[in-house]
């Protein structure tokens, strides 16, 4: 921890409503000054950072990361996932459960927290599996690993297909508190599926699926949690039926959160036709029409969070063709200009409503105590220089790979230095 005094910045909190020039002060690792509330700073013990012309935002937090480790440490570790997500801006990142083996005990959460005490630049917050070993027919003790420290549950990459079993997960959220995070696809209509069913997927043979597979289980879990009271949240939605279903049941009072990822509001699923399998996702990249739902969703509230589905591979399983590479694109590091470049600066959304869903809102999601400036709260701070241009540099990337679609992209509005507890992580490359 650290002592830090933040200068001529633009105070962004969404979570108090602050939008105003002005200076921030850590202590100790703490906020202890804004703006003249709270105890007075002493600038001679700290680190001095002049941001004027900058946004000042709490430390971002990613929802929605696959840090790799344990078992898949040539795609990514705990160590290199959380300087990636660093250079990035965030500060927080909770990570999920498909490792090998699954996070899946009491035992294994414990084993997270203890590697990333040891390796994180970033704080880490892990998912626990919601079946054992993901195979979807036995729950695990999540009452158990939500008191070794899980922030929810998720069986992510595949669906839980049994609706007995969702049903008594989110009745144990309903009791408890967490979220169940779902993976919405009905995997009997996309069955070797390795893109988004439609013109693209015709001209280049491609086996696709339907906004129908989403749909369908988008819907089954809203009435679940609607007749269980638990609280469901959909990830990374990428069909305009999911964002209406969402809509509808937020509209009922259906206790039901949603995230989407920039890929989904950014490309449609003709990249694949251009970039192979770095357009490759699960969900599939959909089309144009289901990218104007997205982003209308994002505008009015329906989807409440940005995440990245931060998935990264090895260039040797990326080359393996369409058929057989897996899925997925990294995204730590290209989120937050992605968010300024499609979202904040073609008025979607205004800076403010950006950073509640990359802070306060996930973090009341996860039920974690970030994402706020708050005096008292964690120094974790993110500052961004909305006007920076840039470029996606891939063999600067501090992650362990390189598969994304937005190598070589200039984009707008990048993060500049980022706080943990009052300590700079992470390292941006100057711009050109």
């Amino acid at each position: 921890m650290s002592d830090a005094f933040i200068t001529n910045g633009r105070i962004m909190d969404p979570a108090n409503n602050i939008d105003e020039v002005g200076a921030l002060f850590i202590a100790n690792g703490r906020i202890a000054w804004v703006n003249g509330s709270g105890k007075p700073p002493e600038p001679q013990t700290a680190d001095v950072y002049n941001a004027a012309g900058l946004v000042v935002a709490p430390g971002l937090i990613d929802m929605h990361v696959h840090l790799r480790e344990p078992g898949f440490e040539h795609k990514e570790t705990i160590a290199t996932g959380t300087a990636a997500a660093a250079v990035g801006g965030f500060t927080s990142v909770a990570c999920m459960a498909n490792t090998l083996p699954v996070i899946d005990t009491p035992e294994k959460i414990e084993q997270i927290y203890d590697i990333a005490n040891e390796t994180a630049e970033t704080s880490v917050f892990p998912f626990g599996s919601i079946t054992k070993n993901l195979v979807g027919d036995e729950l695990t003790d999540m009452r158990g690993m939500y008191s070794a420290g899980a922030v929810g549950f998720s069986d992510d990459g595949v669906t839980v297909m049994n609706s007995a079993l969702m049903r008594d997960a989110l009745t144990l959220s309903a009791e408890l508190g967490f979220p169940i995070m779902v993976h919405c696809e009905e995997h009997n209509l996309n069955a070797g599926a390795v893109m988004n069913l439609g013109e693209t997927s015709r001209k280049l043979g491609l086996i696709g699926s339907p906004n129908a597979a989403e749909d369908i289980i988008v819907a089954r879990d809203i009435m679940l949690a609607e007749m269980t009271g638990g609280h469901l949240h959909v990830l990374h939605v990428s069909t305009a039926g999911a964002v209406e279903l969402i809509r509808q049941g937020k509209h009922r009072g259906v206790h039901v959160t949603a995230e989407a990822c920039p890929h989904h509001w950014v490309l449609t699923d003709k990249e694949v036709e251009k970039q192979g399998t770095n357009a490759r996702m699960h969900p599939p990249l959909r089309t144009q029409s289901d990218i104007d739902a997205i982003i209308e969703g994002l505008r009015d509230g329906t989807i409440d969070a940005i995440a990245t589905d931060h998935a990264p591979h090895t260039p040797q399983e990326k080359a393996q063709g369409m058929l057989d590479a897996p899925n997925g694109i990294t995204g730590l590091e290209t989120c937050v200009p992605l968010v300024f470049t499609y979202l904040v600066r073609p008025g979607h959304l205004t800076v403010s409503e950006a950073i509640a869903k990359m802070t306060s809102i996930p973090a009341n999601i996860l039920g974690i105590d970030r994402g706020t400036l708050s005096v008292g709260a964690a120094g974790d701070v993110t500052v961004i220089d909305t006007d920076l241009v840039n470029q996606v540099d891939v063999t600067k990337s501090r992650s362990k790979s390189q598969n994304t679609p937005f190598a070589g992209w200039e984009l707008n509005g990048w993060q500049t230095f980022t706080l943990r507890e009052g300590n700079r992580i992470g390292v941006r490359p100057r711009s050109r």
